[in-house]
């Protein structure tokens, strides 16, 4: 890409500038906590749902508070009819609701009535055990009135600057995995895609492929970055370099942003093509179908490499495939089985330096090409 020379390169800053509006308010955190629950002040479930402070950190948050310690600010979006969402901020606000007894972070086993009890304070340690409602009254007072700046991004500003500002924000925390990030921001541009994956992942066939992969990781959405592997992979292939977090996050948002882009995703088709690659992968090989044949012909449960050339190789020959047809799938199954014990396809999907396209497109191919050297009767 050409430089720009510096009056075009400012111009362009400007502009884009022009087209965030802000405003700074201070809020005590009772009006917060009166927000939330007169519904001013939303908190969209897939982003409450990623409430991860600790017990201890919640209470230091609530000492900060009531030591009146200086606090970053919190940020919201404007909506319809004046309301505000909630785009940063959430461990801080969601620790002040939970203290209250007000937070709803069923993950947590947090809902309306439990309270936090504070527990590893550090400056006043003589807070440990106190509630909200144990609390002597004037240090109540104090904590309630206590403000926070709170930044609120204008309705009137651009979609897509509104989108990358809460992308950006919510990328500093890294207890947040990239596609927890993609769900919470993405459905600033259009939510669609983001829906999309959801009800895919809920499809049985998919679900049972998958479920050697461990708690921690469905937990953190990791079913859904399959999912958005899967249709990247095949219909977007081409735009793939090396950062595969990147790259995904990119083709999320080009799908959603489609009238800038020009990427497209026909939902019917695609949801059509991806229910049968899976019904026949778990004809087949059911919870198996990903799993990997080391050197010693042990078998691990689950290796994304065999996700992408697995599922991806299976497309040329899906027409020929049928997953209610028991003989054709054993067969299937036993032709799977010979290219996991392969010592090429085993070079080509284990170890490191396997994340880039190359490497990507031979793993699919010998797939592919294996499946294509077999008679489907």
């Amino acid at each position: 890409m050409p430089i720009m020379d510096h009056a075009a390169l400012i111009q362009a800053a400007d502009e884009q500038v022009a087209k965030v509006r802000t405003q700074g308010k201070d809020y005590s955190f009772n009006e917060l906590l009166s927000m939330y629950e007169d519904e001013e002040l939303i908190i969209a479930p897939e982003y409450q749902r990623l409430f991860r402070w600790t017990e201890v950190q919640a209470s230091r948050f609530i000492e900060s508070v009531i030591l009146e310690l200086p606090l970053p600010p919190i940020f919201v979006i404007e909506i319809t009819d004046g309301k505000y969402e909630l785009i940063d901020g959430l461990q801080r606000i969601s620790s002040y609701f939970y203290f209250r007894g007000k937070l709803d972070a069923e993950h947590r086993a947090i809902t309306p009535g439990v309270v936090l009890t504070l527990d590893g304070c550090d400056i006043v340690k003589g807070l440990d055990g106190f509630t909200y409602e144990t609390l002597p009254r004037a240090l109540e007072i104090k904590l309630k009135r206590h403000t926070i700046r709170v930044e609120v991004i204008r309705k009137e500003s651009e979609s897509r600057i509104r989108y990358h500002m809460f992308k950006r924000l919510n990328k500093g925390g890294s207890v947040l995995s990239e596609q927890e990030i993609r769900n919470c921001t993405i459905r600033l541009l259009d939510d669609t895609v983001n829906q999309f994956l959801i009800d895919c992942t809920g499809n049985i066939d998919f679900v049972k492929t998958i479920s050697p992969v461990n708690q921690q990781r469905m937990v953190e959405r990791y079913d859904q970055e399959l999912v958005l592997r899967f249709f990247a992979f095949k219909n977007w292939r081409d735009h793939y370099v090396h950062e595969v977090a990147e790259y995904l996050t990119e083709y999320m948002e080009a799908v959603a942003d489609s009238s800038v882009t020009e990427v497209t995703l026909d939902y019917n088709v695609e949801r059509g093509i991806f229910e049968k690659t899976f019904r026949i992968l778990n004809a087949s090989m059911a919870e198996d179908a990903f799993a990997i044949v080391d050197k010693r012909g042990r078998t691990l449960p689950f290796g994304v490499y065999h996700f992408e050339a697995f599922s991806l190789g299976l497309q040329p020959h899906l027409d020929a495939l049928d997953p209610d047809n028991a003989e054709q799938m054993e067969q299937l199954s036993k032709c799977i089985w010979e290219i996991k014990r392969d010592d090429a396809f085993r070079e080509i999907t284990t170890g490191g330096g396997k994340n880039f396209l190359n490497r990507l497109t031979e793993r699919i191919d010998f797939v592919s090409n294996r499946l294509g050297a077999e008679k489907w009767t």
